[in-house]
Formats: structure tokens, sequence, C-alpha cells
């Protein structure tokens, strides 16, 4: 499942990759002008690939993770 950025701002990661989470996660941040936002995971799954780095700047739809099947 593709986890995309809910507007836009500055990216930060919580996990990394081959890490498992679980519904509700917290898995990044993104941050704008007094405003911050944790982006969750929906369901459970292992972290396949961050698709930007750490601090870059993201839009509002920018895919940021993608969440393979749990192992």
């Amino acid at each position: 499942m593709n986890i995309c950025a809910p507007f836009a701002g500055t990216v930060r990661f919580h996990v990394s990759v081959g890490q498992e989470v679980s519904a509700g996660d917290a898995i990044a941040t993104v941050e704008a002008t007094k405003l911050e936002a944790p982006v969750v995971v929906p369901g459970r799954g292992v972290v396949d690939k961050l698709c930007t780095e750490d601090f870059a700047a993201v839009y509002g739809g920018d895919v940021l993770a993608i969440i393979g099947e749990a192992r």
C-alpha cells in the first residue's frame, strides 16, 4: 500500500526499510509552518521502501512510503 503526504511540508521518518508496522503506527511526520501531522499506516505490514529522504520537501499526495505484506 502507498502511504501519502497529507499536505505540503517537510517529512521526517520514524521507521526504516524492513521494519514491521501495525495499524495506527505513525511512520512519519509532515511539518509545515506551525502545523505538524503524523502519517499513520491503516494496516499491518512491512516498510518496503521510503520514497524520499528525511527532511525532504513534499507536496500533498506525494507517496512517502510503500508498505508491503506482513511476513
